[in-house]
C-alpha cells in the first residue's frame, strides 16, 4: 500500500492512540446540522446515532494531507508520523525525501537505480544460495534433482513424508521469525524516527546527553557523501539535516555576519566559502513557513563575503599577484557560487575592454588612400595586437582560475561585443560614405583578419571542445548587421563596372568610327564629287573589307591613279582600330588600345576612294566587334567580388548560404553583361555586315581601280585572268567572321574555365544542379553564342555561294561544254568570204577553269575553321556548304548546253568537285555527289542523226524526222538507251527523281533530235492501237 494513501482511522486506532485521538477530537464533536438547540439527553439512541454518523463522515483526502505534509518543517513531519501507523507510512514514503535531495542536487537517479538493480541481483543470488543449502541440509527436493542430490538417488520418499526432525526444525525458524521484529521495535522505542536520533529536534530544547557532539569538519563535506540508495533517502536526508541544520536556523536568526556560528567557527576563506555553498543548496529544500526570509538573509551573509572576497581579488589584480591572492580568491569565488562574480570582475578589469589602452583607430585605414581603395594594414595591426592580449590572458586564466571554469569564452565575447564591433562599424560607417567600393572591400578584407585572429587564439584547459567555431560564432556575431548590405553592394559594385567597361569600349569603337570617317572627307574635291557623285555612290556603297590588297614597300611611290594610292593606305587605316588579335598569328598578349587612331597620310583626295577606305574600316571592323580584353577585364572583376563575397561564405548559417547565393549572382550577372551587352551585339552587328556584301561590286570596284578604267562589263569577255583575280578576293567578311568565331569560342573556353575554377572547385555552387541559376545561365550564354554564330555563318555561306554563282557565271565559257559552238561559227565565217583553215578539235580531260576556281575558294573558306572550333560545328557547317554547293552546281549546270564532246569536260569537273567534297569527310553528302556523277552518262550517249538532216532543205528534214520516228532506225534505238538511263532512278540514289533528270536531258545540244524518241520510250507519247 502506498505512503500517500489515506489512512485509516478507525476505532481500534483511536483507543489505542491516544495522542491521535487529542489530535482529532475536535473532528468528531463537528455538528452536522448546526443546530443551535440543545442535545437532547432523553432518547438513549441518540449518542449512538449521533456517533455513527460522524464515523461515516470521509476524512481529508490523501492529496490534501500529502500537500500539507509537503510544507512541513522537518520536525514537525517527525512529530507528525508518530500519530499513527498510516502517517507515518506518508512521512516515510521514501519519494518524499528523494524530493528533497534533488532540490540539494546531490540525488543521482541513475546511480540509484544502478545500486537498487545490484542490490536486487546480490538478494537473487543469496536466495539462491540459502535455497540450494537449505536443501542440502534438509533433503528437499531441488529441480533436477533427487533426495537433495542433484541428478537422481537411490529411491523416491513419498511426497507427503516428513520426519520428526523436520518438524522442529519448522517450528524454531516460525518462532525467531516473530521474536526478531519485537526486539527491533524495542529497540527503536524512545527514539524519534530512524536517521534523526543524533538531531535536536527544537532549537530551545537543550541536546540530549546521549547526542553525540555536532562535527564543523562534517559539514563542510555532507554533501559529498550523499549515497544514492533507495529505501535510505530518509537516512541520508537526515544526515544532511542533522550537519546543515543547526547552521541554517542560527544563519537565519543573526543579525549581523558576525553572530554567525559559520564565521564564527570557520576561520578560513575556503572554509567560509565551502560551507555558504553548502548552506546555499540545502535552503533548496526549505519551503516551509518563511523559508524566503531565511533564502534571503542567507543571500545577504553571502554578499557581503562575496564583496570581501572580491575586493580581495582585484587588490590582487592591481599588484600583479597572480599565484598569490588572485589564485587563491579566484577559487574561494568558485567554490562559494561558481566564480561568475570573479569573472565579472576579471573581465571588467581587463585594459582593454576596460577602454584603459587604446589599440587602433578605425579611420587610420581610410586616411591617404585612392577613391576606392582602403588601407587594411591598420585593421591589421589592429588584431595582431588583440591576438596576443587574448594569448597573455590564456596563460593568466590558467594560473588564476581552476580548470573547471571557462573564462576564456566569456572574456572573447566581452572583447567582441565592446571593442570589435565598434571598431568595425565605426570603418564600414565611414567607408560607406566615402564610396560603395571602399565599402566591400572594408567588410571583406576586415573579416578575413577576423577569421585570421579567431585562427591564432590559444584555448585555455577549461575551454570547452568546439572553442574554435564558438569563437568564429562570436567574431561573425560582429558582422551580422553588415552582411545583408554588403552583398547588395558588392553585385551593386561588380555590375556597375562591368558596364561601364563595355560602355567605354563602345564608346571609344564608335569615336575611332567617327574620327576615321571624318578624316577620310576631310580632303575631298567637293565639286568633283558633285560631279561624279551618281557613280561613285553606286560603286563603294556596298564596297567590303579590304577592297584592294594592301601594297608593300615595292610598290610604285606616286601612282597614276590617285584612288589606287588612296586605296593602298586602308589597311593601314583598318589596323589604326582597337582589335583582337586572332588565333591564327601574333602575340597571344593583347595590345592596348590606342586612344586616337592612326590615319595615313595623305588622305584621300576623292569621294571615291575616302568612301571605299570608309567602308574598308568598317568591314574590317567585324574583328573587333568583341574583344578578348573586354571579356578579361570583366572576368577580373568577377573574380574580385567573388573572392570576396567567398569570404562571409566561411560565416556559415543563413548569411553564408546567402553569401554562396550572391556569389552565384555575379556570375550570372557576367555572363548577361558579357552575352548581351558585348558578344550578341558583336555578332549582329557582324551578320548585318554580312548581309550587306557583294562580291560582284568588289570585283567591278577592284577591277576599275587597278586598271584606271571608267566603265568595265566584268560579266562579259572575263577570261582566265579575271577568274583568278576572282579567286584571290575571296569573301573578305566571312574571312573575317571566322576570326570573330573564334574570339567568341576563345570567351567561352574562359569562361567555362573561371566557372570550374572559381564556383565549382571552391564548392560555391554545384554544377550537377540543372536548376541552379549559374548552370541555368551558363547553358543559355552557350546556346546564345551558337546560335549566333549559326546566323553568321549561315549569311556567310550564302555569301559564298554566291560568290560560287558569280564565278561559274562569269567564268564558265560556252564551249566548255559544248566545243561544236566554235566550228559552227568557223564555218559561218568561212561562207561569208573568210579565209578557210582547217582546225582539228583537241579536247582537254582535265576540269575546267571555273571549277578549280570554285573550289579553291570552298576549300579555302572551310579550312578555316579546322582547329578553330568544335567539331560538331565544324560538321554542320561543311554539310551545309556541300548541300548548298551541290544545290548551285545543279542550277549551273541546268543552264549550259551539253554536247557529247563537252560532257568530257562536265564529268571532269564533277569528279572535281566530288574529289573535294570527300575531303570534307561527310558520308550525308556522298550520295549527291555520286548521284551527279551519275548525271554525266546522258550526254555521253552518241546520237546519230541522218545526214538527209544537214544535206537539204525543209523537205530532206521532214523526210528525216520520219526516219527517226521509225522503230528500226539506230537513231532511235540509241534515243530509247538514253530514255533508260533517264528512267533509271535508282542508278541517282533517291536524290533525282526521273522528272528532274529529264530537265538535265533537256541541256543536251541534240536534244531537239531526240526528243521525241525519248518521250516515246518514257511516256509512251506516239502510239497507237493496231
Amino acid at each position: 500500500m502506498s505512503g500517500r494513501s489515506t489512512p485509516s482511522l478507525n476505532a481500534t486506532t483511536h483507543s489505542t492512540n491516544p495522542r491521535a485521538s487529542r489530535n482529532l477530537s475536535q473532528i468528531r464533536k463537528a455538528q452536522l446540522n448546526h443546530d443551535p438547540r440543545p442535545r437532547s439527553n432523553d432518547n438513549v439512541l441518540a449518542s449512538l446515532r449521533a456517533t455513527a454518523i460522524v464515523a461515516s463522515k470521509p476524512h481529508l483526502p490523501a492529496e490534501l494531507i500529502a500537500t500539507i505534509l509537503d510544507y512541513l518543517p522537518v520536525p514537525d513531519l517527525l512529530r507528525f508520523a508518530r500519530v499513527s501507523r498510516r502517517l507515518q507510512e506518508m512521512v516515510y514514503d521514501d519519494t518524499r525525501w528523494i524530493q528533497k535531495l534533488q532540490a540539494i542536487g546531490v540525488w543521482n537517479e541513475s546511480e540509484a537505480r544502478a545500486r537498487f538493480e545490484e542490490a536486487m541481483k546480490r538478494k537473487a543470488e543469496a536466495q539462491r544460495a540459502k535455497e540450494v543449502d537449505e536443501a542440502r541440509r534438509t533433503g528437499a527436493h531441488l529441480p533436477g534433482s533427487v533426495n537433495g542430490i542433484a541428478g537422481g538417488g537411490g529411491g523416491r520418499r513419498h511426497a507427503g513424508s516428513v520426519t520428526l526432525f523436520d518438524a522442529g526444525l519448522e517450528e524454531e525458524r516460525y518462532r525467531k521469525s516473530i521474536e526478531r521484529p519485537q526486539a527491533q521495535a524495542r529497540n527503536r522505542r524512545g527514539t524519534l524516527a530512524d536517521g534523526f536520533d543524533e538531531l535536536t529536534i527544537s532549537p530551545s530544547l537543550p541536546a540530549s546527553a546521549a547526542a553525540k557532539p555536532w562535527d564543523p569538519n562534517v559539514a563542510l563535506t555532507v554533501l559529498q557523501k550523499v549515497r544514492c540508495i533507495r529505501g535510505y533517502a530518509r537516512q541520508e536526508f537526515g544526515k544532511v539535516y542533522g550537519a546543515l541544520g543547526p547552521l541554517y536556523m542560527d544563519l537565519a536568526r543573526s543579525r549581523a555576519h558576525s553572530d554567525a556560528i559559520v564565521f564564527r567557527t570557520y576561520r578560513d576563506p575556503e572554509q567560509q566559502a565551502q560551507i555558504l555553498s553548502n548552506l546555499k543548496r540545502f535552503a533548496q529544500c526549505d519551503v516551509a513557513q518563511d523559508w524566503h526570509s531565511r533564502e534571503q538573509k542567507l543571500d545577504s551573509m553571502i554578499g557581503v563575503f562575496e564583496n570581501a572576497v572580491l575586493r580581495e581579488f582585484e587588490q590582487g589584480y592591481a599588484a600583479g599577484d597572480i599565484d598569490g591572492r588572485m589564485h587563491r580568491y579566484a577559487h574561494v569565488l568558485v567554490t562559494m557560487n561558481g566564480g561568475s562574480a570573479g569573472v565579472d570582475a576579471f573581465i571588467s578589469n581587463n585594459p582593454i575592454i576596460a577602454h584603459h589602452v587604446r589599440i587602433g583607430n578605425p579611420l587610420d585605414c581610410l586616411e591617404a588612400v585612392a577613391p576606392g581603395h582602403v588601407d587594411l594594414n591598420p585593421s591589421q595591426a589592429f588584431f595582431e595586437r588583440l591576438a596576443s592580449t587574448m594569448l597573455e590572458q590564456a596563460d593568466v586564466i590558467d594560473r588564476v582560475f581552476p580548470p573547471s571554469v571557462d573564462v576564456l569564452t566569456p572574456c572573447l565575447a566581452r572583447l567582441c561585443e565592446d571593442i570589435i564591433a565598434d571598431y568595425v562599424t565605426a570603418l564600414f560607417d565611414e567607408a560607406h560614405g566615402r564610396g560603395v567600393e571602399t565599402y566591400v572591400k572594408a567588410v571583406s578584407g576586415t573579416f578575413a583578419q577576423a577569421l585570421r585572429f579567431v585562427a591564432s587564439l590559444k584555448p585555455t584547459k577549461a575551454s570547452p571542445p568546439d572553442f574554435a567555431e564558438s569563437a568564429k560564432g562570436m567574431v561573425t556575431q560582429c558582422y551580422e548587421k553588415h552582411v545583408d548590405l554588403y552583398l547588395a553592394e558588392e553585385l551593386a559594385v561588380f555590375r556597375a563596372k562591368s558596364e561601364v567597361e563595355v560602355q567605354h569600349w563602345e564608346i571609344e569603337l564608335s569615336e575611332q568610327e567617327a574620327s576615321a570617317e571624318s578624316f577620310f572627307m576631310s580632303n575631298i574635291n567637293r565639286q568633283a564629287a558633285k560631279r561624279d557623285f551618281l557613280s561613285s555612290f553606286k560603286k563603294v556603297v556596298m564596297m567590303p573589307v579590304n577592297v584592294l590588297p594592301a601594297f608593300g614597300a615595292a610598290a610604285k611611290p606616286a601612282p597614276a591613279n590617285g584612288a589606287v594610292a588612296n586605296l593602298a593606305s586602308m589597311d593601314a587605316a583598318a589596323h589604326a582600330r582597337p582589335r583582337t588579335p586572332t588565333l591564327t598569328g601574333g602575340s597571344s598578349t593583347p595590345s592596348q588600345r590606342p586612344s586616337t587612331p592612326v590615319v595615313p597620310e595623305p588622305p584621300p583626295t576623292t569621294e571615291l576612294a575616302a568612301k571605299a577606305a570608309i567602308m574598308n574600316a568598317r568591314l574590317e571592323g567585324i574583328k573587333s566587334l568583341f574583344s578578348i580584353e573586354v571579356a578579361l577585364n570583366l572576368t577580373h572583376y568577377a573574380k574580385a567580388s567573388l573572392e570576396r563575397a567567398a569570404i562571409m561564405v566561411r560565416m556559415g548559417g543563413q548569411h553564408g548560404e546567402e553569401a554562396k547565393e550572391q556569389c552565384e549572382a555575379i556570375f550570372v550577372t557576367l555572363l548577361l553583361v558579357l552575352g548581351d551587352r558585348h558578344v550578341r551585339r558583336g555578332f549582329d552587328k557582324a551578320v548585318k555586315h554580312l548581309s550587306g556584301y557583294n562580291p560582284r561590286q568588289v570585283r567591278e570596284f577592284r577591277h576599275k581601280a587597278v586598271n584606271g578604267a571608267a566603265a568595265v562589263d566584268m560579266s562579259a569577255g572575263a577570261g582566265d585572268d579575271s577568274g583568278a583575280a576572282a579567286a584571290a578576293v575571296g569573301v573578305e567578311p566571312l574571312v573575317t567572321f571566322l576570326e570573330l568565331v573564334n574570339v567568341g569560342d576563345l570567351i567561352q573556353q574562359m569562361l567555362d574555365v573561371f566557372y570550374a575554377q572559381e564556383l565549382v572547385a571552391t564548392k560555391l555552387t554545384d554544377r550537377d544542379d540543372f536548376l541552379n541559376p549559374a548552370v541555368k545561365e551558363k547553358k543559355r550564354f552557350e546556346q546564345m553564342l551558337d546560335e549566333r554564330v549559326a546566323a553568321g555563318l549561315n549569311k556567310g555561306i550564302d555569301v559564298l555561294m554566291d560568290e560560287v554563282e558569280y564565278i561559274c557565271a562569269s567564268t564558265q565559257q560556252a564551249t566548255d561544254f559544248n566545243p561544236g559552238v566554235a566550228d559552227s561559227q568557223h564555218s559561218h565565217n568561212h561562207g561569208n568570204g573568210a579565209a578557210p583553215h582547217a582546225q582539228q578539235l583537241v579536247l582537254d580531260i582535265g576540269p575546267s577553269a571555273t571549277a578549280t576556281q570554285v573550289v579553291a575558294m570552298v576549300s579555302s573558306h572551310t579550312s578555316m575553321l579546322v582547329g578553330s572550333t568544335d567539331k560538331p560545328m565544324l560538321d554542320v557547317f561543311t554539310q551545309e556548304v556541300g548541300l548548298r554547293l551541290f544545290g548551285v552546281l545543279c542550277k549551273h549546270f541546268k543552264r549550259q548546253r551539253i554536247s557529247v564532246d563537252g560532257a568530257i569536260k562536265l564529268i571532269s569537273d564533277i569528279n572535281h568537285y566530288a574529289a573535294f567534297v570527300a575531303t570534307l569527310r561527310q558520308k550525308p553528302l556522298g550520295p549527291y555527289f555520286q548521284a551527279l556523277r551519275e548525271l554525266g552518262a546522258i550526254y555521253l550517249v552518241q546520237i546519230d542523226p541522218p545526214a538527209a538532216y544537214f544535206g537539204g532543205g525543209a523537205a530532206a528534214k521532214r523526210a528525216s524526222k520520219m526516219m527517226l520516228a521509225s522503230k528500226g532506225s539506230s537513231t532511235a534505238a540509241q534515243a530509247k538507251e538514253l530514255a533508260a538511263i533517264i528512267a533509271d532512278t535508282r542508278r541517282y540514289c533517291g536524290v533525282f527523281p526521273a522528272e528532274e533528270v529529264y530537265e538535265f536531258a533537256e541541256r543536251r545540244a541534240d536534244w531537239y533530235l531526240v526528243r521525241g524518241d525519248v518521250e516515246r520510250a518514257m511516256y509512251g507519247v506516239g502510239c497507237c492501237v493496231m
